[in-house]
């Protein structure tokens, strides 16, 4: 029963999702990303409602959207994607995952949009995109970063890497640290399966500048890991 309700929900996912990104490559050709930007979130959120995952959003009252800032969050699903598309209130571009953008029209529709691939295998491969994330933040774009570098398999977070704080350390704007709950029991890495519930974001308060400056990398990680574990508990 449970396989069957997952291929239907993702039978509905697809043909809503495909013209999304067919949208998303066409719209990039014609106008500015805050031009269609709006539209994509209203897409995004309509995604999650027809997959029968009610969100819960807390704490945006903490986001400026004339502020540029450096979002970090857990890291749990493929899902996760959209649901930042969805729930961050002003535009912000993602660093992810370099293979992701030789998926099919997926692929194309994150870079067409502006995300930054990265070589999550190799750090020194992966210097570049570090150094084009923070570029992109000291120009005004706010910015998604996934610390992990990769998928929870547990639903606990795995420790994270340090490359993401040097670059925040670079890029001269506020941290706003995310926690996302529930988001793990409706899909797991590995599992196409897909659970229905409700999922929870929290947006945390934002770890100003002077206070990034005035950390070492290894406290600055561990204050953001921490930041993002009280938002989850």
């Amino acid at each position: 029963m449970r396989q069957i309700r997952s291929v239907l929900i993702w039978c509905v996912a697809l043909v809503w999702l495909i013209p999304a990104l067919i949208f998303v490559i066409v719209a990039s050709y014609l106008v500015s990303a805050k031009r269609y930007d709006p539209i994509v979130k209203k897409l995004a959120r309509a995604l999650f409602f027809l997959m029968g995952i009610r969100l819960t959003i807390e704490g945006r009252e903490n986001v400026d959207p004339r502020q540029t800032y450096l979002y970090m969050a857990n890291h749990i699903s493929m899902l996760d994607v959209p649901l930042f598309q969805a729930v961050i209130p002003q535009l912000a571009r993602g660093v992810e995952a370099e293979e992701q953008f030789n998926w099919p029209i997926f692929g194309w529709a994150i870079r067409r949009a502006g995300n930054i691939p990265i070589n999550r295998k190799d750090v020194h491969a992966a210097i570049p995109s570090a150094k084009e994330t923070a570029k992109r933040l000291q120009e005004g774009l706010s910015m998604i970063i996934l610390p992990e570098g990769g998928r929870t398999l547990t639903g606990k977070m795995k420790p994270f890497k340090k490359l993401p704080f040097h670059l925040a350390k670079e890029g001269h704007v506020p941290i706003i640290p995310i926690g996302v709950s529930g988001l793990y029991r409706v899909m797991k890495k590995g599992d196409w399966n897909i659970t229905p519930g409700p999922v929870q974001v929290r947006f945390g308060r934002p770890i100003d500048q002077k206070t990034i400056d005035s950390l070492s990398v290894p406290e600055l990680r561990d204050l953001v890991r921490e930041r993002i574990k009280q938002l989850i508990d």
